[in-house]
């Protein structure tokens, strides 16, 4: 079931040690297919260097396990929490990436000093602390991430929203570069914030400029 789709949310797991954004086996994507509604994710403390398209599980809006021999990853309730409240959602990422982290540990949200925030809806905001593991976490980033495609999770690490899973993975890696370059500016001095309208000039360039056809 969902061949194509387990293969796509299996790939854009392995981007996440790939790019550092995970340790050993935490962090997780999901993926909604458009037509069954169904969502694929990764198994719990699964292996990244194991992990196969076969063993992605695949689970309706409800929790149901629809196909799978493994056990769903433990942040299933936050992703399908998320799927039912915001339909404009076609991929999910949860990592507790190094930088992004600092922010959540500081209980503060990530500025927009770089224009490259601009992809993410801006600044990048914190969501209040709830505990791990259960639709509370869904329900705060539904009332707090507003327009911006990721939120920082107080004292927890970093969620990423996108249309797809490969927009939610593109984001969870550009939100842990951004944090990054901002946490070394805030060692500097005090970085300068951009303003509403620059911002949503870069961001109109990115929506309608950048890339291939």
């Amino acid at each position: 079931m969902l061949e194509k789709l387990r293969e796509i949310v299996c790939a854009c797991n392995k981007e996440l040690p790939r790019y550092g954004l995970v340790v050993m086996t935490s962090g997780n994507v999901s993926g909604r297919d458009p037509e069954t509604g169904y969502v694929v994710i990764k198994p719990s403390g699964y292996s990244y260097d194991q992990l196969k398209p076969s063993d992605m599980l695949v689970v309706d809006l409800d929790g149901n396990l629809i196909e799978g021999q493994l056990n769903p990853s433990v942040d299933t309730e936050t992703h399908l929490y998320v799927y039912r409240h915001r339909p404009d959602v076609g991929g999910i990422v949860h990592t507790h990436s190094t930088y992004c982290s600092t922010f959540a540990a500081l209980g503060q949200p990530i500025p927009p000093c770089l224009t490259a925030i601009s992809m993410l809806g801006g600044e990048i905001p914190l969501g209040k602390f709830v505990p791990i593991g259960g639709k509370e976490i869904g329900e705060e980033i539904v009332a707090s991430i507003g327009k911006s495609l990721a939120i920082i999770m107080q004292n927890h690490g970093v969620f990423t929203i996108g249309k797809d899973a490969q927009q939610a993975t593109k984001m969870a890696i550009e939100v842990e570069e951004i944090a990054k370059i901002t946490y070394l500016a805030l060692l500097r001095g005090e970085p300068k914030i951009l303003s509403e309208e620059d911002l949503l000039k870069t961001q109109s360039l990115y929506q309608n400029d950048y890339g291939q056809d």
